[in-house]
């Protein structure tokens, strides 16, 4: 019996998805895309039905036989808040049930001041977003491993107090809905992969800004291997950039010489003392500061080193880049650079290279995708 139910489950979250993506729009649509026979569709839609979580718009165009009912996503069905968390700062935002973000918020937050005060601290600007609205689910990003099943941190480098802590149950109990928790790379590549080719294809994403992080899709879902660490190039070793001490305990990983705490580490070394942020490091660049430029164009350059492997072995359609760094072309072109030399020619035929689209809501379009799969739906015999 739990296998049938959570397969039912399964079937109505398709079945919400695709009505609100625009991708069905009536019930022959759904048995079509699902593959299941039009009496199970059927019942699935009834009960979205009578939960208010679809509802009918009307008669469509016939194509021989009735006319089909057409199937829509009530304006008032429910909302998902999502919430992107950062060393300093928190992104939160607020979707309708076909994913789509109707608007967002920063807040400051410090997560050194531990777990429960910097998720008080964001509850209060969802317990605002939400109002009157109903609560179906809320998304979480957390910038270090995530222990999936636990729905915990897990080994983060600079998040004191909040390995094991459980953030989804936290959130699960303070608001009775479902919760999805996941790291900010995998996020990232969710958010944009869905975005730019829904559930086929393969790609990779690299969220370059202060730190390094990457995700890899296959197919529309994340692909996290053994132990959640597939897709992370940050710790890869590049020739050439000598011994200096990485968070992981070893030397010369890719986030000491390409990361944007680095450049700034860098340009310091360099004397200019007055450079805070990379945000600095990038408007240097873009003036043409030689120094600045130069790092800038390294940095892309051994990014495009470690995934020149990655690029080989898995053959994805694209590889797109986002956070601050991102913005700079001459940083994505040496990337691209890269990638194309070391690359075998068939790996790199149709390979996109690219900034991502969803820029710098891509975490909050993939915690809104994964938080639309813990919707918790009800399910009806058959």
């Amino acid at each position: 019996m739990e296998i049938t139910t959570a397969r039912m489950a399964e079937d109505g979250r398709s079945i919400l998805d695709l009505v609100a993506r625009g991708a069905a729009r009536s019930r022959t649509d759904l048995a079509a895309e699902l593959g299941l026979a039009p009496s199970t569709v059927g019942l699935r839609v009834q009960t979205l039905l009578d939960a208010g979580l679809l509802e009918e718009a009307g008669d469509g165009a016939s194509r021989g036989g009735r006319r089909p009912r057409v199937l829509r996503v009530p304006a008032f069905a429910g909302i998902i808040l999502t919430v992107d968390l950062g060393g300093r700062h928190a992104l939160i935002g607020r979707h309708s049930l076909s994913g789509a973000l109707l608007n967002s918020q920063t807040i400051s937050v410090d997560l050194t001041e531990g777990p429960e005060r910097t998720l008080n601290r964001v509850g209060e600007v969802l317990d605002r977003l939400i109002g009157d609205e109903v609560l179906r689910a809320v998304g979480v990003s957390l910038p270090g491993p995530v222990d999936i099943a636990a729905g915990t941190v897990d080994q983060p480098s600079r998040m004191p107090g909040w390995p094991g802590f459980p953030v989804r149950e936290y959130l699960h109990e303070r608001y009775g809905a479902g919760v999805a928790v996941d790291n900010d790379a995998n996020l990232a590549a969710l958010g944009e992969h869905r975005e730019q080719f829904g559930y086929a294809r393969h790609s990779i994403t690299v969220k370059a800004g202060t730190a390094i992080g990457s995700g890899i899709v296959v197919d529309g879902h994340v692909h996290r291997g053994a132990t959640g660490a597939a897709g992370d190039i940050t710790h890869t070793r590049i020739d050439g950039s000598g011994d200096l001490p990485c968070s992981c305990g070893n030397t010369g990983c890719l986030e000491t010489v390409a990361s944007g705490a680095s450049l700034v580490r860098q340009m310091h070394e360099r004397g200019h003392t007055d450079v805070g942020t990379i945000a600095d490091v990038l408007a240097l660049a873009r003036d043409a500061d030689p120094e600045a430029t130069t790092l800038v164009r390294t940095a892309g350059t051994h990014l495009g080193q470690a995934l020149s492997g990655v690029v080989n072995f898995f053959n994805p359609d694209a590889v797109f880049l986002t956070g601050s760094m991102s913005a700079s072309e001459p940083f994505i072109a040496a990337v691209r650079s890269r990638v194309y030399e070391a690359c075998h020619p068939l790996a790199t035929q149709r390979l996109r290279i690219e900034a991502a689209a969803t820029g710098a809501d891509a975490i909050l379009h993939g915690a809104a995708r994964m938080a639309l799969e813990q919707i918790e739906l009800p399910v009806a015999a058959g």
